[in-house]
């Protein structure tokens, strides 16, 4: 429009110029460029579309879906833009295109960022008209919710009951001996069983060889304890820590519940938030997945001498604490390994860290310049530190699982499991 513009007041200043007959028709292009603007419009206006959206009422934090858009008629090369909110994200734009039977339709993915219940506000059109002329840009409402969902598709697609179903309760459960085994019932004995379970008293009473069978106890406290200070918002591989402590917590309580335990939860940062006892069964999963909804981002500095100090007060009885959380350096994990030895005199500890593979990426990258290696210098005093802080822990008889995001599930539940077949609660 503007260069139409610009010709035709190039063609009105040339005929004043000139003067004469052309001054005389100085105001034709003005009028030849109005009929062509009206025509424009007129030919390229769509007016009021209507459109039907598909979207998702929940999505796992971490996972996309697919939102689609239609309408049954739509200028070609219609593109659009959406105000994204804040915990969800997807394409800063996205393209429409006519099927076969000539609806216009829009597909594009949706990720989940953070948990919460984000509600979208509207969707900017954005079409050139038929001559050229103008750039229409509409605003039409768009306002559906969707909910940021703990991630549980790991549950869900039932490799967690898979494994824990088949590691402890398989043939060899009964063998499952330890220093939590409890007394299962009495068998005659035979050649090759462990003499050892002979229970003598009963065999003199029945003049005959018997030995007791064991098998693993059940309904231990597992509890898993999340620290939800601000260390834990910090983003790695595109989600918040505590998001991807949430998952792994989720999962292992699942496996827990799978397994025959007792399940609990806390959460804590400059002070305790919640904690809900160890229950059985799986309604203390859904109970702590209604819990992992609701954990808010804090920004708080984490207190670990007061919550783990409440946390040893509530648990009296020895338990399977599962902590997750996360430090800088060594100076400032002091009080956590100090509280955490405290706390590892009573219970069976597992610590959780989740290691950046940014970070890692880092230390092994070969520097090109002088910037390249001071970050190098400092990602492997960062590294050092760390695994300084972990080894320490380690000899405090805390179980260590340090690993990415994308492992650290994995690992917590083989974690579990072995702790389960060792017998160690």
């Amino acid at each position: 429009m503007l260069i139409a513009a610009l010709g035709a007041l190039l063609l009105s200043l040339t005929a004043m110029l000139v003067g004469g007959v052309l001054r005389d028709v100085a105001l034709v292009p003005w009028v030849a460029l109005a009929v062509l603007a009206l025509a424009d419009v007129v030919l390229s206006w769509r007016g009021k579309m209507p459109f039907q959206r598909d979207c998702p009422v929940e999505i796992f934090v971490g996972e996309e879906a697919e939102i689609t858009l239609s309408t049954p008629s739509a200028p070609p090369g219609m593109s659009g833009r959406i105000a994204w909110p804040e915990g969800l994200d997807g394409p800063s734009e996205i393209r429409f295109t006519r099927g076969a039977e000539g609806q216009v339709t829009a597909r594009f993915p949706c990720r989940a960022t953070k948990r919460g219940t984000w509600q979208f506000s509207q969707i900017w059109l954005h079409w050139t008209s038929r001559i050229g002329l103008f750039e229409f840009v509409p605003k039409i409402p768009f306002d559906p919710t969707i909910s940021a969902v703990p991630n549980i598709a790991l549950v869900r697609s039932g490799m967690i009951t898979t494994t824990v179903t088949s590691t402890l309760f398989g043939t060899k459960e009964n063998r499952a001996i330890g220093e939590g085994s409890e007394f299962h019932q009495l068998r005659e004995f035979v050649r090759g069983m462990d003499i050892k379970t002979i229970d003598w008293k009963r065999s003199a009473r029945r003049r005959a060889l018997v030995a007791k069978e064991l098998r693993a106890e059940r309904n231990h406290h597992v509890i898993l304890a999340i620290d939800n200070g601000y260390l834990m918002r910090e983003e790695i591989a595109g989600l918040p820590k505590i998001d991807h402590a949430v998952t792994a917590a989720l999962a292992t309580a699942w496996a827990a519940a799978i397994g025959g335990d007792l399940v609990g939860h806390y959460a804590y940062d400059v002070r305790p938030r919640s904690f809900a006892k160890p229950e059985p069964g799986r309604l203390a999963f859904a109970r702590m997945r209604s819990w992992a909804a609701e954990l808010d981002y804090s920004d708080r500095e984490t207190n670990h001498t007061l919550a783990l100090t409440e946390l040893n007060a509530r648990t009296p009885k020895r338990s399977l604490i599962i902590v997750f959380t996360d430090f800088v350096d060594t100076t400032s994990a002091e009080l956590l390994i100090e509280n955490l030895g405290i706390l590892a005199k009573r219970h069976l500890l597992v610590f959780v860290a989740i290691r950046d593979p940014e970070l890692d990426a880092l230390v092994e990258e070969a520097p090109d310049d002088m910037d390249g290696i001071a970050t190098l210098i400092a990602a492997n005093q960062t590294v050092a530190e760390r695994r300084l802080v972990l080894d320490r822990l380690a000899r405090l008889g805390v179980t260590v699982v340090d690993a990415a995001p994308g492992q650290v599930t994995s690992r917590l539940i083989s974690t579990y499991l072995e702790i389960k077949a060792k017998e160690l609660i």
